[in-house]
């Protein structure tokens, strides 16, 4: 703008901005365009609001948070060399004697400092640093917001309110001259304590327990409770301003005093340079590679188990939403996992959109229609599937078993396990395994430490709803340590280390990453190995319609590298009822076992297949119909029909108070293999499973503030911005012919009807810009620059300098309008 002033405020100092500087600051704060702010101006008003500059704060990374804490306790404005000194203390300035720690700061602070400005924290150039004014609030101390350098107020402002007469005994005890005013004398008691020499040879006066007095405050917090009779230490301290008074039984040690004491430095330990993340150990890649791909096989076939537990309609929801703990108690042992880690296969299954609610009065969850799609697609799609839905997920399964801010457990699938924070320190986390040399693991201990050094404050507390199971406070670090658990669940990564097909899938290419996992995953297999113990071994996974059809007609009795199926009466009754004849049975167990199909498998299937069916089921309430009378005559006569209130009809009918599903299943209790009827006398067949719930989309993620703007919208933004601050800057010719009565900054113009015609005709013809006010439908005001290009028909055609668009106007709108002075653009 051809000036060297140094801004003044924060607003000039965003107007100096170049576009690209000012897009950045929007991408980094995208809380700011909500909505576009009209101008520069009210750019930074939101700039400096509170909830704004706490949530900036919390994305900066400690050394640049400790920048921003020095910044807030150093004089306003500072110099750069008055910062520096602050982060790294005396002694330091000489470069022969500036240790390594120095060296490290003083080449990380204009990064520290770069990352204020472009979050617009801190403004001005380096001899006139000034950190935004609601950002040093929160960071300066105060006795009810310590400051997080643990130092305490200034001595101006300690002995605010103290009489003229006690100020006088102070530097009477120090050995100062009298003052004629409390303001020289608490200038004169500062300049005392920030001259290393004088302030040296007023301490070693001190006795020996006032020094251990000092000690104990000086790194903070710098209050102190004392007795109304203090003892001699604290007398001597006292006296000498070395500790002020706060309240009657409280004191401070001032600001000045205690950076004498800590050799200028703002923090005991700055950290200029991130941790880093040690290798615990480091393994052979394609090891890694193999035994995450044996880990995702294991998820599939875990969340396919899970789908096919909850197939005919699973668990009823609670009342307050979510799973109860005996249904995941059941789930777990169904699983044969913990109940931790079912939370986490039903939460990912749901995440991913494979479970949802039915929506039905009696509310259940069950497998929705994508679920079928998924089982459809090939192994590695599946997984990269899984893997994509659980980086982008909110909810967090780790926090099931937890209690929300009202003291209630949190429930699987319950409403308040989502974390916003929880995509963005997964794939941190992975991101810092990417960075390791592949097969590396990290250590766990360093990598947290690497986070909380990233996000110190955002990591440091906690609301009471975010608290879960024996995990402390600190919710990013929880989010980590979880996020190493179930990477390893997943197949993300394999004996700790990150696997090549997560790392493509990090890289936003999960076609790599299926095409990286297929060939680690073994092949279905088309068999099964009979056995003459009624047992069937599977040694590897088999093709679906092999493993379903299987999963019907026998048990699973053992999981491993080779699962073991049992045939029983049960399960061969099972298939029949689901539609399959024993010559069915026979036909598919020849054609895809191995080994001969042993002769008591052939015999359990022909005496179950003879007996399926014999009695007849059907509703009378319920009846039992059967042509051979002995049979009917013995369930009569046993015991346990007791309670099923049997009653005979006919010699081949008995009747029933029980309805027809409870007398099924009392009379296969009993040991008989019924069939249900319809009303027409027919055999019901009963599927496997055929529940399934309405189309229903995933759950959507719960973002964390404002989504980040791409690169269209900040362009657009930047142009808004830009034209609206030029309206409301630029120099405009008075209209007003009494010059003592100038438009008022910040208003809208104001003219009559044909002098807004006349001048807007006039500038069309000479193609010039105007300053116009315009009032919308709605009745919001606005002022504007734009270039008219047609005027008629009672409306005004001009480019709208702040749309960057043309637009129209109706003229009875248009408040009124000012030409531009000359160098109105200047």
């Amino acid at each position: 703008m051809g000036t060297t002033t140094p801004p003044r405020t924060l607003a000039e100092a965003l107007r100096a901005r170049g576009d690209e500087s000012l897009a950045g600051l929007l991408r980094a704060r995208p809380d700011l365009l909500n909505p576009v702010p009209n101008d520069i101006t009210q750019l930074a008003t939101r700039a400096g609001t509170r909830a704004s500059v706490v949530r900036a704060l919390e994305h900066l990374d400690r050394f640049a948070l400790q920048t921003a804490e020095a910044l807030a306790v150093a004089p306003d404005p500072a110099p750069y060399d008055t910062l520096l000194s602050l982060l790294t203390g005396d002694g330091l300035d000489d470069g022969d004697q500036r240790d390594d720690a120095g060296a490290a700061i003083t080449a990380a602070l204009p990064g520290a400092l770069s990352t204020l400005r472009e979050q617009a924290l801190v403004w001005g150039e380096d001899d006139r640093l000034r950190l935004v004014r609601t950002a040093r609030e929160l960071l300066a101390p105060s006795p009810q917001h310590p400051s997080p350098t643990g130092l305490g107020p200034t001595v101006s402002e300690a002995t605010a309110g103290m009489s003229p007469g006690r100020l006088q005994e102070i530097l009477a005890a120090t050995g100062l001259p009298a003052t004629h005013d409390p303001v020289s004398a608490v200038a004169a008691l500062a300049a005392l304590f920030t001259d290393r020499t004088r302030m040296a040879e007023l301490l070693d006066t001190a006795p020996v327990e006032a020094l251990s007095v000092l000690d104990r405050l000086v790194w903070g917090p710098p209050y102190g409770e004392v007795t109304p009779n203090p003892t001699p230490p604290v007398k001597w301290l006292r006296d000498r301003g070395l500790l002020l008074p706060v309240s009657t039984r409280t004191v401070v040690l001032p600001r000045e005093a205690a950076l004498h004491l800590r050799a200028g430095r703002a923090h005991r330990v700055p950290e200029p340079v991130p941790p880093v993340v040690a290798a615990a150990a480091e393994r052979d890649p394609q090891a890694v590679d193999r035994a995450a791909a044996g880990q995702a096989f294991t998820a599939l076939s875990t969340v396919e188990e899970l789908l096919k537990l909850w197939n005919g309609g699973g668990p009823a929801i609670l009342r307050a939403g979510g799973l109860s703990v005996r249904e995941l108690k059941r789930a777990a042992s169904s699983l044969d996992v913990t109940e931790p880690i079912a939370a986490f296969w039903v939460e990912l299954a749901y995440g991913a959109g494979l479970l949802a609610t039915d929506g039905e009065p009696d509310e259940r969850y069950a497998p929705t229609p994508a679920s079928d799609e998924w089982l459809g697609l090939s192994a590695e799609d599946r997984w990269t599937h899984l893997a994509t839905a659980w980086l982008a997920a909110t909810r967090t399964p780790g926090l099931v078993g937890g209690q929300d801010a009202k003291g209630r457990a949190l429930s699987a699938l319950g409403p308040e396990l989502d974390r916003s924070a929880a995509p963005d320190v997964r794939r941190r986390v992975l991101a810092l395994f990417a960075e390791l040399p592949p097969g590396t693991a990290p250590d766990a201990e360093t990598l947290l430490r690497r986070l909380r050094w990233e996000r110190p404050l955002r990591g440091g507390t906690t609301p009471p709803a975010a608290t879960g199971p024996g995990e402390g406070v600190d919710l990013r670090s929880r989010l980590a340590l979880w996020t190493l658990n179930e990477a390893e669940l997943l197949g993300i990564t394999g004996r700790g280390a990150l696997s090549s097909q997560a790392r493509a899938l990090l890289d936003e290419d999960p076609d790599a990453a299926a095409a990286r996992l297929a060939p680690l995953i073994p092949e279905p297999l088309d068999h099964v190995l009979l056995q003459a113990d009624l047992t069937a071994v599977a040694p590897g996974p088999l093709e679906r319609p092999l493993a379903e059809t299987l999963s019907v007609l026998a048990d699973v009795e053992s999981k491993g590298g080779a699962t073991v199926y049992r045939f029983t009466p049960g399960s061969v009754r099972r298939a029949l009822d689901a539609g399959q004849a024993a010559a069915d049975l026979h036909a598919f167990l020849a054609a895809h076992s191995r080994t001969p199909v042993p002769q008591p498998l052939s015999y359990l299937i022909d005496d179950v297949a003879r007996r399926h069916g014999h009695l007849r089921i059907g509703s009378a309430s319920a009846y039992v119909r059967c042509d051979d009378e002995a049979v009917l005559n013995e369930i009569l006569a046993d015991r346990r029909s007791t309670g099923l209130r049997l009653r005979r009809l006919a010699p081949t009918v008995l009747a029933s108070q029980a309805d027809p599903g409870s007398l099924l299943e009392a009379l296969r209790d009993m040991g008989y293999a019924p069939a249900a009827e319809s009303a027409e006398g027919d055999v019901l067949i009963t599927r496997a499973g055929a529940r399934r719930t309405p189309p229903r989309t995933p759950p959507a993620p719960v973002p964390e503030g404002p989504p980040v703007p791409d690169g269209t919208l900040l362009g657009a933004a930047v142009r808004a911005i830009r034209a609206g601050d030029t309206a409301a800057t630029v120099i405009r010719k008075e209209t007003s012919e009494d010059p003592s009565s100038p438009t008022p900054a910040g208003s809208l113009p104001r003219t009559t009807p044909a002098e807004t015609l006349a001048t807007v005709q006039a500038a069309a013809m000479t193609g010039s810009a105007v300053w116009i006010g315009y009032v919308n439908a709605d009745g919001a005001a606005s002022q504007r620059v734009i270039a008219p290009v047609r005027v008629e028909g009672g409306f005004v055609t001009a480019y709208d300098h702040t749309a960057d668009e043309v637009r129209t106007y109706p003229l009875h709108r248009i408040t009124g309008v000012a030409e531009l002075a000359e160098d109105g653009k200047g």
